[in-house]
């Protein structure tokens, strides 16, 4: 992680003021990450979980758009720079012991954020009636894509390696 990025940030002195005071002083894992659940602002729709690094953390309060941490990619990312469907900040929110964030965000475009074309990257769900076995079916909750990613971003729209 960057050191000019990691200064910006209050060093954890103490328990009672991470939990309980008014710095910020994330924690990052041992890569120097952190996790980042995102919501829409208009529906509380989970829409994804990212990282973040401090560079990413930094540009995400700096600009008023979310950035994260591409750990297939080792870079920052941000947010809709291929698809136009950036992230608007609402709101930015800390876990207690601060090692997780929350972004509340306005999706640009057609309101999606999954590279994949559909709303919300959590667009099937696991069946938990079923005993888990090689047999077991995930449940389409969002049938539609909301855009084709091929059109966005080509012949490769998964960045991810399996």
């Amino acid at each position: 992680m960057s050191e000019d990025y990691q200064k910006k940030f209050h060093k954890r002195l103490s328990v009672e003021e991470v939990e309980e005071g008014n710095t910020l002083s994330p924690k990052f894992d041992e890569n120097g990450l952190i996790p980042c659940v995102t919501t829409d602002s208009k529906t509380n729709e989970v829409l994804m979980i990212g990282y973040m690094n401090a560079e990413a953390l930094v540009k995400t309060i700096e600009s008023g758009e979310a950035f994260y941490f591409s750990r297939s990619r080792q870079t920052v990312w941000h947010k809709g720079q291929t698809s136009g469907l950036t992230q608007k900040v609402k709101e930015i929110r800390i876990d207690d012991d601060q090692d997780s964030i929350w972004l509340t965000v306005d999706v640009g475009g057609s309101g999606a954020s999954c590279h994949v074309g559909y709303k919300s990257c959590f667009y099937r769900s696991i069946p938990s009636e079923n005993q888990i076995n090689l047999d077991l079916e995930l449940k389409w909750e969002e049938k539609e894509k909301v855009f084709d990613p091929i059109e966005v971003y080509g012949d490769t729209p998964n960045p991810t390696k399996l």
